[in-house]
């Protein structure tokens, strides 16, 4: 397993070194030493169109800049490389450039009819003709640039989903290139764990030794037993709020016949007290005796008086 690790993660970075690109602006799309068989017919130098390059294309718009009226200070010029045109700025670059070519090529021709020898005379059938191709060719131009509009957005859309997959995968390389390290760290520890508890003696209770399986249902089986105690003692402290109102109501009715206790078990102790020692009142304390001893009885039955 940790040789296919190394193995995947080589291979990784192998196609990490490699520079990854959509479109190479830079390379050029044919043979950049294939033979140039076509010529122009004028004799206009063809030698800045056939092998573009910055300086000329400056030159061309230095050139062209004092030919038209129309401003151009604001296109950025690329000093160095093509790839350094945007898009936008290279489009609207070369959309002048060629109306302004087209242009000059149209008087060259026109000028060169009038004054060659035999002159080039041009009949209406012909116009019309090459007005009818015209149209044909700008409708299939026209077909072939919404085309290209489509494939450049398809094009785009494919290359944000190339760089998301792209990045997911550096991610992913990297938590790959750290998971060895940790699996083998888990490893160890693992097995460390394991050596210990080999060593320990069985846990002297039984639950403790149990399977994740059977933990999970000793576990449910707790928590049902724990949400049934919870609930009795609900109903529980529910029932014990009119009892305890209850307690407080006899309590507060046994204070007074505590009270009265006290009193007449003191004039019973000093009763005896006068009894003992014989008094010219004995007749009398003897009966005012016997009646809280009477009292004390009724109390007694009644449940007033402690034993």
């Amino acid at each position: 397993m940790a040789k296919n690790h190394r193995e995947v993660l080589s291979s990784l970075s192998i196609l990490q070194t490699q520079d990854l690109s959509i479109i190479r602006l830079s390379e050029p799309i044919s043979f950049p030493n294939a033979p140039v068989t076509a010529n122009r017919s004028s004799d206009v130098s063809t030698d800045a169109f056939e092998n573009p390059s910055p300086a000329s294309l400056e030159a061309d718009l230095s050139h062209y800049k004092v030919r038209k009226a129309r401003p151009y200070s604001s296109i950025p010029i690329a000093t160095t490389t093509p790839t350094l045109l945007t898009r936008n700025s290279s489009k609207e670059l070369f959309s002048k450039l060629r109306f302004s070519y087209l242009e000059q090529v149209t008087k060259e021709k026109f000028l060169r009819a009038i004054v060659g020898d035999p002159p080039l005379i041009v009949e209406q059938q012909e116009n019309a003709e090459l007005e009818a191709q015209l149209a044909v060719a700008k409708a299939e131009l026209k077909a072939q640039k919404v085309e290209v509009v489509g494939m450049v957005e398809e094009l785009e859309a494919r290359g944000r989903e190339l760089s998301r997959r792209y990045e997911t995968i550096q991610l992913q390389t990297t938590h790959l290139s750290v998971l060895p390290a940790q699996i083998s760290s888990l490893q160890a520890t693992l097995a460390q764990l394991q050596n210990s508890q080999q060593s320990t003696s069985a846990p002297t209770n039984p639950s403790l030794a149990l399977p994740l399986p059977a933990t999970l249902s000793l576990l449910s089986t707790r928590t049902s037993e724990l949400d049934a105690l919870n609930a009795q003692l609900c109903h529980l402290q529910t029932a014990v709020r009119p009892k305890a109102r209850e307690l407080e109501r006899l309590e507060n009715e046994l204070r007074p016949l505590e009270v009265q206790k006290a009193g007449t078990v003191q004039g019973a102790r000093e009763a005896r007290r006068m009894r003992e020692e014989g008094g010219g009142e004995a007749g009398e304390m003897e009966l005012r005796g016997r009646w809280l001893r009477g009292c004390v009885a009724v109390l007694g039955e009644g449940g007033m008086l402690a034993a």
